[in-house]
C-alpha cells in the first residue's frame, strides 16, 4: 500500500477540526450587485433550459452561450476555447494577469444527469422558483455554480480587476458519464499551482434548524472503478439441468461480495472530516465519529458508521454489484453470466489490489475478473494549502462567522482526480450550504436554496480577490 498523503505541516494543526483565521489581511468585502444578481438568474434560467444530458449534443450549445457572454463582458475571442469531444464539449476561458506565478485553474461542468418530465413535479428543463427554492436539473450539480463562476470572472473584468496570475475556467462536457472532455482538458491544462473546484465542497446546514453546522474543503477523493466478474459454462437444453450452471454460480459469487467489507481506514483527511461532523451530529452515530477519528481501532464505533450509507464510504473501500448479465435464450441453460462490481477505493489503496481481495473473496477459479475502461485513476490527495484555506476560511466567515472548516473527503469522484493525477493539486469549495438530503442531485425534483446565488456570487468574488490580488 502506497502512502496516501503528503500533507504540509500545517495539517498538523488543522487535523483536529480547520477553524483558522486568515495569514493576511483580506480585500475589502464587496457586497454583490444587483446588476450581476440579475445576469446570472437569467444565465442560469437558460442553462437549465439547455438539456445538456449524454446524447441530446447540447454541451456545444450551452458552451457557445456561455462565449458569447464571455465576449461581451470584454474577454478577447482568443482566450475563449471550446474543444469538441464527440458530440459533446470542453470549455477553457483564461483571464489574463501580470504573470506572477502559474495560474489558478477553476473547474466545473456544463452537463447533467437525465431527468424525464413524466416523473418530476415540474419540468426538469425550466427554472422555477418556489417556497425558497430553484427547481430544475442541474440547479444543485451544477448549472448554478458552473453560472456563477462565469458571472464572477465578468464582474472582475467589468470592475477592472487586474489578477497577479491568470485564472482559467475550465468546464467539462461528460463528468456525469465519461468524462472524455475532463481527459482532454487534463491532457492540454497540467501547469498551474492549483485548481478550485465548484463541484464538491461546501456547506452543511443543520436539518432541523437550518443554522450553518460545517463547511468542508474537499481534499481527497476515491478512486471509481468498475470490474467485471464472469462465469461461463458449456450451456445445453434446459430441460437437462446440470450443476454447471453460470446463473447459479455467479449468485453464489455475489453472495460473498455483498458479504464482504473491506478494513477500516482513515487519514489525516477524514479523521478532520469525522471529528468535526462527529461534534455536531446527534445520538449515537455523532459518538462513533468522534470515537473513531481519536480511536480507529475502535470497532465498534467503525461497524455504526459503516451501517450508515451516507458514511460507510469515509471509512472504507466499499465494492457493491450495481448491474447483471446473464443467458442468451429462455429455454437454454446459460453460457455465460456476469455481474458489474463497482468499487469505490479509499485513497492510497491500488486498483490491483482491490481486485486481488476480490479474487480472494469470490474463491472461484472459474470467474474471470476484468477491469472495464476507462482505466481507473488513482488520485492521491492534495496537500493542505494555508493560502487556499486561509481565503476559504475568511470568505465564509464573512458570511457565517466562526462555523468550522474542515477538510473533506468525496465518496465519490469529480474532474478534480484527473487534475490530481497530472500533479495539479485539487481542492472542491462549492460555495453553496445545504441541508443534507435536501437538493436531490440526479434525483427527482433537484431543488438548491434560492438563496446560494447570491452567496456563490459573493463566494467566488471575495475568494479570487485574496487568492490573486
Amino acid at each position: 500500500m502506497k502512502a496516501a498523503f503528503a500533507l504540509r505541516p500545517l495539517a498538523a494543526v488543522l487535523a483536529l477540526g480547520l477553524t483558522t483565521t486568515t495569514a493576511t489581511a483580506a480585500p475589502p468585502h464587496v457586497p454583490m450587485q444587483t446588476r450581476e444578481l440579475g445576469e446570472a438568474m437569467a444565465m442560469l434560467r437558460h442553462a437549465i433550459s439547455v438539456p445538456t444530458v449524454k446524447g441530446n449534443h447540447q454541451v456545444p450549445a450551452l458552451a457557445a452561450y456561455f462565449a458569447d457572454k464571455f465576449k461581451e463582458g470584454g474577454f478577447a475571442a482568443d482566450d475563449i476555447q471550446i474543444i469538441p469531444v464527440g458530440e459533446t464539449a470542453a470549455m477553457a476561458v483564461r483571464y489574463r494577469g501580470t504573470g506572477h506565478g502559474k495560474p489558478i485553474y477553476l473547474s466545473g461542468h456544463m452537463d447533467v444527469v437525465a431527468a424525464k418530465r413524466a416523473d418530476w413535479t415540474r419540468d426538469p428543463f425550466t427554472l422555477i422558483q418556489e417556497n425558497g427554492y430553484l427547481y430544475g436539473r442541474g440547479t444543485a450539480d451544477m448549472k448554478t455554480a458552473a453560472v456563477v463562476l462565469v458571472e464572477t470572472l465578468i464582474r472582475l473584468k467589468r470592475e477592472g480587476f487586474t489578477p497577479s496570475r491568470d485564472i482559467v475556467l475550465l468546464l467539462s462536457g461528460d463528468e456525469e458519464t465519461d468524462m472524455a472532455t475532463t481527459r482532454e482538458l487534463a491532457k492540454r491544462y497540467h501547469d498551474a499551482e492549483f485548481l478550485l473546484n465548484a463541484d464538491a465542497g461546501g456547506g452543511t446546514l443543520d436539518p432541523a434548524s437550518g443554522k450553518p453546522v460545517v463547511y468542508q474543503i474537499q481534499a481527497a477523493e476515491k478512486t471509481y472503478a468498475d470490474f467485471r466478474i464472469t462465469l461461463t459454462s458449456p450451456g445445453g437444453h434446459s430441460s437437462e439441468p446440470t450443476a454447471d450452471n453460470a446463473i447459479y454460480r455467479l449468485a453464489k459469487v455475489i453472495d460473498r461480495v455483498g458479504g464482504y467489507a473491506f478494513p477500516p481506514m482513515i487519514n489525516d483527511i477524514t479523521r478532520a472530516s469525522l471529528h468535526a461532523t462527529g461534534a455536531h451530529t446527534p445520538g449515537p452515530l455523532g459518538e462513533a465519529m468522534t470515537r473513531y477519528a481519536a480511536h480507529p481501532d475502535d470497532a465498534a464505533a467503525a461497524a455504526t458508521i459503516s451501517a450508515d450509507p451516507a458514511y460507510v464510504g469515509q471509512i472504507r473501500t466499499t465494492c457493491v454489484a450495481t448491474m447483471l448479465d446473464g443467458g442468451h435464450a429462455l429455454n437454454a441453460l446459460p453460457q455465460s453470466a456476469s455481474v458489474n462490481v463497482n468499487c469505490r477505493i479509499f485513497p492510497g489503496t491500488s486498483v490491483a489490489s482491490v481486485r486481488d481481495t476480490l479474487t480472494k473473496v469470490i474463491d472461484d477459479p472459474s470467474a474471470s475478473i476484468t477491469v472495464l475502461p476507462p482505466p481507473p485513476v488513482e488520485s492521491p490527495a492534495s496537500p493542505l494549502r494555508p493560502d487556499v484555506i486561509a481565503a476559504v476560511t475568511d470568505t465564509v466567515h464573512a458570511r457565517f462567522p466562526g462555523v468550522e472548516i474542515a477538510p473533506g473527503m468525496s465518496a465519490g469522484a469529480s474532474d478534480s482526480m484527473y487534475f490530481r493525477n497530472a500533479g495539479v493539486p485539487s481542492y472542491g469549495v462549492d460555495a453553496a450550504f445545504t441541508k443534507p438530503d435536501d437538493t436531490f442531485a440526479h434525483g427527482l425534483n433537484e431543488k438548491l436554496p434560492a438563496s446560494e446565488v447570491g452567496a456563490g456570487l459573493e463566494f467566488w468574488h471575495r475568494v479570487l480577490m485574496q487568492l490573486t490580488k
